[in-house]
């Protein structure tokens, strides 16, 4: 097919891929329309393959934070392909991206590679139970951490869109998809975010987003992470902080570093590959030593410490340095902030607010603070925004539930210009 549309690409591939798309939320089936197919990138910008060029704020889902096709990183992925694309045996670039990993995360002392966010927290879990002899898990309502079955209750993300009736109070998980056996989630405890839960010595781990940005952004309360440490190191379960999302983004150290509190462990994705697929956790080197082939864990995988997803991060986290970290700060909330005023000039009752360099919509007049008051979002006017935007040439995620990210390649003339569209759609959207 030459010079193909949004629209007779969608119906093709609908033919040969499930819902036409390879994640549930590109379908845009909770905003409508069809979705637009990416034919390149380049810095803030998407191009479709009908030739629209679009301000782009989903930047991966957070994967990209220096800007799409930044040079450094392209020379680097393309320096290392000539070398080889997998080999299935050690190279000096895993060394040098855990090393670098241990540089910033606090806490952290040894890395293990996986190639997905929903690798590594699945691993972390079964680290952590092989660790503490344990079975139970502790999740927050609204979290997402991957699509592991254990962890599908109750999930952030598109999971929000599926029906669930659940109570969000203490209690044992029901699946929130077909297709996982109420087995595997009978030992997966689901309690409200912000909320530190009472655990007992059957616990052995409790996971969280440490920002959770899976049911729009909802920072953590003061006190709650803390809280959390306090009570797991009572009962002796290990804490684990997701950050797939905020790792290399809310801080140079993440979330550990931008809340101060040091998790037993901790997943990473997203940044760490500079857009290829890759994902870690890391912890203590006493909890990584039963990792085999030291210990009883086993975990493993044919395509972990990629040499394409290394080269892409190690050229990432080069550019990360205290002045770009202030830069996404400054943007981020330049975004918010322009964004507010956009809604409340038009007397929308919408909130936008950012978090360490996070920026949130929320379909309502109050911010929510737990899972329950996330799914207050008027998911129908969100969707009128997202076209009334998509129509200005801003990409948002076409989902209620997601985060906006500013990345480096986001200048102050970017943002404005994203503002000056959303002052144009909030007057078009009530």
């Amino acid at each position: 097919m030459t010079d193909p549309t949004n629209e007779a690409l969608f119906a093709r591939a609908a033919g040969v891929i499930p819902g036409g798309v390879n994640s549930p939320v590109r379908a845009f089936g909770s905003v409508g329309g069809t979705p637009f197919f990416v034919a390149r990138a380049e810095g803030p910008y998407l191009v479709d393959v009908e030739g629209r060029r679009y301000i782009d704020l989903i930047q991966s889902y957070g994967a990209i934070i220096a800007g799409h096709a930044h040079p450094v990183v392209v020379d680097a992925v393309t320096e290392a392909a000539h070398g080889g694309t997998s080999y299935g045996a050690p190279t000096e670039r895993e060394v040098l991206i855990a090393e670098a990993i241990v540089d910033r995360v606090p806490g952290v002392e040894q890395v293990r590679l996986v190639s997905s966010g929903t690798e590594a927290t699945m691993s972390a879990i079964r680290l952590a139970r092989g660790v503490t002899g344990r079975d139970r898990l502790v999740k927050f309502a609204g979290n997402y951490h991957g699509h592991s079955d254990a962890l599908l209750a109750q999930s952030g993300s598109s999971v929000a869109q599926l029906a669930d009736d659940a109570s969000t109070g203490a209690a044992a998980a029901v699946p929130g998809s077909a297709g996982v056996p109420a087995g595997t989630v009978a030992t997966t405890t689901v309690v409200p975010y912000n909320v530190v839960p009472r655990l007992d010595d059957t616990v052995a781990a409790v996971i969280v987003e440490p920002v959770a940005a899976n049911m729009g952004l909802v920072p953590p309360e003061p006190g709650f992470l803390a809280g959390l440490a306090a009570e797991c190191a009572r009962v002796g379960a290990l804490l684990i902080f997701d950050e797939v999302i905020t790792g290399f983004r809310a801080a140079r150290g993440g979330a550990a570093e931008w809340s101060g509190v040091t998790p037993d462990l901790v997943t990473m994705g997203k940044v760490i590959g500079g857009g290829l697929p890759i994902g870690a956790f890391a912890g203590r080197a006493e909890v990584m030593a039963h990792l085999a082939p030291l210990g009883a864990v086993y975990q493993a995988g044919t395509l972990s410490g990629n040499p394409l997803a290394t080269a892409a991060g190690l050229a990432t986290l080069s550019l990360l340095d205290a002045a770009a970290y202030a830069r996404l700060g400054a943007g981020a909330q330049r975004l918010a902030a322009g964004l507010q005023d956009a809604f409340d000039a038009a007397g929308v009752a919408m909130c936008a607010r950012t978090v360490a360099n996070l920026v949130g919509i929320f379909a309502g007049p109050v911010p929510p603070r737990n899972f329950d008051e996330a799914k207050t979002t008027d998911e129908a006017r969100y969707a009128r925004l997202f076209h009334a935007m998509l129509d200005g040439g801003v990409a948002l995620a076409p989902g209620a539930y997601e985060v906006a990210f500013c990345g480096l390649a986001h200048s102050d003339e970017i943002i404005d210009e994203i503002v000056d569209v959303a002052r144009s759609a909030a007057a078009a959207i009530d």
